[in-house]
């Protein structure tokens, strides 16, 4: 079992007042979790390392992989170091049971409160005999998309990057039709919506980055899959047809 930035808390700012989720963007919380082999961390903003969530998971989380310098904050809220991997760009994490984690580059920054660009911000594949997973964490578009889809030979799933996009913010994270563009890159067979829904950090309409997908996909060829929020998604039963669910 892996879990990626998880955010449980209902804010994601060093105030609780601030950027609040979405109603209804929180089906879950920690209590709700199984154990958890591997804890996956992208980068130190408040919108994917949370210290409320993190804080509660420590006791059904195995192992943590996180990027460089990243260790510090696990450790400080109380994770064993024995417990926690830091890793760089292209290194390769034996998970057992014959899976692999590939802490591979993204395009992005980092920064909580006052210092930045201290700690790596990284992107993740989950690689078994069975299943090749990608998952961008936050990222401007960029070539590192066709390099990693020529070194793995595509993927079965990917998430990326698709919410929360500005002009200005071109090189930190990606709009739609670039998400739907790096799917093409990364060979993927499946594309499914990431950092989208959750907290408003830019001021696009709430609905745009779904609706500007589905265009831009269709227009691609690119198969999208679009599970409600906190809906699970099985890869060997994969809906037919697409599920335009932020329509109502």
């Amino acid at each position: 079992r892996f879990l990626i930035d998880p955010v449980f808390s209902t804010s994601a700012a060093p105030v609780p007042f601030s950027n609040k989720a979405f109603d209804g963007a929180n089906p879950y919380d920690a209590g709700d979790m199984p154990d958890i082999d591997y804890l996956l961390i992208t980068h130190e903003h408040w919108d994917h390392l949370d210290y409320d969530s993190l804080k509660a998971l420590e006791p059904k989380v195995t192992h943590a992989v996180v990027g460089l310098g990243l260790a510090a904050y696990l450790k400080h809220w109380g994770y064993p170091a024995d417990k926690v991997h830091e890793a760089d760009w292209q290194a390769r994490v034996d998970a057992g049971a014959g899976v692999s984690i590939h802490v591979l580059p993204a395009r992005h920054y980092s920064r909580r409160l006052m210092a930045s660009n201290q700690t790596l911000w990284v992107g993740f594949a989950l690689v078994s005999g069975e299943r090749r997973m990608f998952f961008s964490g936050d990222s401007g578009y960029g070539s590192h998309f066709a390099e990693i889809g020529r070194a793995f030979g595509g993927f079965d799933l990917v998430a990326l990057d698709t919410g929360q996009y500005n002009p200005r913010w071109a090189h930190i994270h990606m709009n739609p039709e670039e998400a739907v563009q790096a799917a093409r890159e990364l060979k993927a067979k499946v594309l499914v919506p990431a950092h989208v829904g959750k907290f408003a950090i830019s001021n696009h309409p709430w609905t745009e980055p779904f609706q500007r997908l589905v265009a831009a996909s269709s227009k691609q060829s690119v198969r999208l899959a679009t599970p409600r929020i906190g809906e699970p998604l099985k890869f060997d039963a994969l809906p037919n047809e697409l599920n335009e669910w932020w329509a109502e």
